[in-house]
């Protein structure tokens, strides 16, 4: 991992998982969602906030807004960004209809709040996202090459391009979002990406780097092994 450039971020919003990632000495930054809090059983979305904030005082945490309209985002946003000097404010590309939220990130941006734009998918997202920032103010472009992976289209030439829009822009890092696997935080420091957001589950394979393969082999043999006497089935 000596040779890791990009830059780990834990992505969930289970607080225990949070500081477990956080002690691991591997990320150095947070984010989560309104899906993760669901799926978290998170019901104060302030209280719950700040007391990861209380946690995590050194690196970025982003939070996104909950609201569907770019008014009542700019509120939110502001709410947010008050939290912490650390804090990153997540905004979506676009609302649920399809309306881009531009102009909110050109009006967010330009008065010093740090954004964490999320959900793009196309290079076309990207470059009108960082049209709309403000040099020097601290921003990041999560581009989410896993989804994109999913429906069969290869992530890298676009996650190439999006590098070089961004790198147009000061202060502006590139995000590869929704990794599938471990192989994925290798491709994203090959192409030079900024930042990879993992879940705990992924970060906790970073230990197997540079494993023996013969050795990982064997000890999935006694894996398998263990299992079938603990299942006590009989073929013959």
């Amino acid at each position: 991992m000596e040779n890791i450039k990009t830059k780990i971020y834990s992505d969930g919003a289970v607080l225990a998982d949070m500081i477990e990632s956080l002690n691991s000495g591997k990320v150095t930054g947070f984010t989560t969602n309104p899906s993760l809090m669901k799926k978290a059983g998170i019901t104060d979305y302030v209280e719950f906030a700040k007391e990861v904030l209380q946690e995590i005082t050194e690196y970025p945490v982003s939070f996104e807004v909950f609201s569907d309209d770019l008014e009542t985002m700019e509120k939110e946003a502001d709410k947010i960004a008050a939290l912490g000097q650390n804090v990153y404010v997540k905004i979506p590309v676009t609302t649920s209809n399809g309306t881009s939220t531009a102009p909110l990130l050109k009006k967010l941006s330009s008065k010093g709040v740090k954004l964490n734009v999320t959900a793009i998918f196309t290079v076309e997202q990207v470059q009108e996202v960082v049209d709309h920032l403000t040099d020097g103010v601290a921003s990041i472009v999560s581009v989410f090459a896993g989804r994109i992976a999913d429906t069969g289209v290869d992530p890298m030439p676009i996650m190439k391009e999006a590098l070089a829009i961004c790198q147009t822009k000061e202060g502006c890092e590139l995000l590869w979002a929704s990794p599938r696997e471990v192989l994925n935080i290798y491709q994203a420091n090959a192409l030079g990406v900024d930042i990879i957001t993992c879940t705990p589950a992924i970060i906790k394979k970073l230990s197997l780097s540079g494993k023996d393969l013969n050795e990982y082999s064997l000890e999935t043999v006694k894996t398998f092994c263990k299992d079938s006497q603990e299942l006590g089935f009989s073929i013959l």
